[in-house]
């Protein structure tokens, strides 16, 4: 509750002329409930004609329409101030994900960070749009009306000021149990969400397992359960509401049947008790409305609480210097006793010690676990060094500007990810097409041993690519990401494998294209299948966090140690370190 508190400050305004401009149009209420009293009254009562009541008459249509102009004005702020709140909050999460990093966000579900920035920033919205505009006018409505009707009649006056404080008192006594299982109604949704996402993006690998069918029956099980679940929470929700209702209307109609009497019995004006009904639905109607929104603030906590454990998560150290390094391929990289311990105590690295020479070609080599992704991590700029000194051309990592740095480095994965745009614009990495140069686009395709395809494509370089690459093979996708390389003319190539599960001409296609692309740039790539390492100028091999051997093939198979037992190891099982 307290994290929604805060986000108050970015709405303030908008919502401080919406409670203004609803107040002024229930005390626009009071008046139109006087004028209508004082004209039926004038009519029938006193027998006047119309004639006598021209200038009241007169009054009504200005009146209606300055409370529809207020009524739209308080609910447009009432938007503006909940869409400010959701825009600050979706950039905080987009920008806290963005620092996580991959490291940051390990072990965590996909699905669950896009639930917590989608939909769990919408069920905050009602909560500043509909709640906190509706708690003043709860103080500031009513009493208005309680001054308006005490002279003209004090017992519905006291009526008003003795059950009005039953509908909060019986909203919060329900609610309560209803917020607590709100909230776990939504962490269960958040799970659900995520699982399902997670399930959708990893349906080819279920079908190929023959375990689809399983993971269907789990999210039916999954939405079943949050069915039940949900039901439970709206019968407390419908509770609440019929409790309001049954003493708003209660109240009200004391109200009546003590004015009726009254106006029977005629110890009271018509005019008084006219102006009384017609205000009494009018007082209740605040207390009603918080009563509808306090389910809207249920729904924001709940929601708030997964915003708050992805802003809570620790951003990895990461370089925040404004040192640019000077042009040119080629750069030369130095750890220098470098160990990395995570937060939950796991040793990655441990005095890591190595020199890459500027255009040198170097590989990466050890057992899953060895920490291989972790230097390329540190290279990315997604972690910081708990120990030691990483630095590029003698500049220490953590001075260096990391948007220049990442501009200088061309990062192959195993997968990498293709957008949902045309060839040329994944290459040149501009979604919106702007500053693309074409002749460069082709130049790097051709480098990347991909003009071949694109251009027999039906639209050429102009052809849309599916989301991850839909439409491509796993060869053209790789070559087509490896164009990106060659078109940004990096001077760090990191490549982690680059012709990992391709077929054979893929595999030379892409082996072609990366020697061409190392010439005069400076390589490390992480290898698992030794056959690709022999043409390194160095291989480093790593184990258990620590470098254990380096040298070139020749020299470690000679020497008899780890590397010359992987590769004994991966020719006679076939095993990928």
């Amino acid at each position: 509750m307290s994290f929604l508190k805060a986000q108050k400050p970015f709405a303030a305004r908008y919502l401080t002329l919406s409670v203004a401009l609803s107040a002024a149009n229930g005390l626009l209420i009071i008046a139109q409930a006087w004028l209508f009293a004082a004209i039926v009254a004038a009519v029938v009562v006193e027998k006047r004609d119309l004639s006598g009541v021209a200038t009241w008459l007169a009054a009504l249509p200005p009146l209606f329409l300055a409370r529809a102009g207020l009524a739209w004005a308080a609910e447009y702020f009432a938007f503006q101030a909940a869409a400010r709140v959701k825009s600050e909050l979706r950039a905080r999460l987009v920008s806290h994900v963005m620092k996580l990093g991959p490291v940051g966000l390990a072990g965590e579900a996909t699905g669950r960070i896009v639930s917590a920035v989608t939909d769990a920033v919408q069920m905050i919205e009602p909560y500043f749009m509909r709640y906190l505009t509706a708690v003043p006018l709860v103080a500031i409505l009513p009493l208005a009306i309680l001054v308006a009707v005490l002279p003209h009649d004090w017992l519905s006056a006291t009526v008003f000021a003795v059950t009005a404080p039953l509908i909060p008192l019986f909203m919060i006594l329900i609610g309560a149990g209803a917020e607590r299982m709100n909230q776990r109604q939504w962490r269960k949704l958040a799970r659900m969400s995520g699982h399902l996402l997670d399930v959708i993006q990893g349906l080819t690998t279920l079908k190929i397992f023959n375990a689809s069918r399983s993971e269907a029956a789990r999210v039916a099980q999954m939405a079943e359960a949050y069915r039940r679940d949900t039901m439970t929470v709206l019968r407390l929700a419908f509770l609440s509401s019929l409790v309001l209702e049954f003493f708003a209307t209660v109240s009200i109609a004391v109200v009546a049947v003590l004015t009726g009497f009254r106006l029977m019995w005629g110890d009271m004006v018509f005019f008084d008790g006219l102006f009384v009904l017609m205000l009494a639905p009018e007082f209740y109607m605040p207390l009603r409305n918080m009563g509808t929104a306090y389910h809207a603030r249920m729904e924001a906590v709940g929601a708030a609480e997964r915003v708050v454990e992805i802003l809570d998560m620790p951003v990895p150290g990461s370089p925040s210097g404004t040192r640019k390094l000077d042009g040119g391929r080629g750069c030369a990289v130095r750890f220098d006793g470098v160990s990395l311990i995570f937060p939950d105590g796991r040793r990655a690295l441990d005095g890591v010690s190595f020199d890459i020479a500027a255009g040198e070609r170097v590989a990466l080599v050890g057992p899953s676990g060895s920490g291989k992704s972790t230097i390329f991590n540190l290279l990315l700029g997604f972690v910081a060094p708990s120990a030691g000194l990483v630095a590029i051309d003698g500049v220490p990592f953590g001075e260096l500007a990391l948007d220049d740095w990442r501009r200088r480095i061309a990062y192959l994965p195993q997968r990498p990810h293709l957008f949902e745009a045309t060839a040329a614009q994944n290459i040149a990495m501009r979604l919106d097409g702007a500053d693309v140069d074409r002749e460069a686009v082709r130049q790097a395709a051709r480098q990347a041993q991909a003009d071949d395809f694109i251009t027999a494509l039906p639209r050429g370089y102009d052809t849309p690519i599916g989301e991850h690459g839909a439409g491509l093979s796993g060869g053209e996708a790789q070559r087509l990401a490896l164009a990106r390389a060659f078109y940004r003319d990096a001077s760090f190539v990191l490549l982690d494998e680059a012709t990992a599960h391709l077929d054979a001409d893929n595999e030379s296609l892409i082996g072609r294209a990366v020697d061409q692309l190392s010439r005069g740039r400076t390589l490390l790539a992480i290898a698992h299948r030794l056959d690709t390492v022999r043409a390194a100028d160095r291989i480093i091999v790593l184990d258990h966090g620590r470098v254990v051997e380096t040298g070139s093939h020749q020299d470690l198979l000679a020497r008899g140690g780890t590397y010359a037992q992987l590769w004994s190891h991966s020719r006679e099982g076939r095993i990928e370190p």
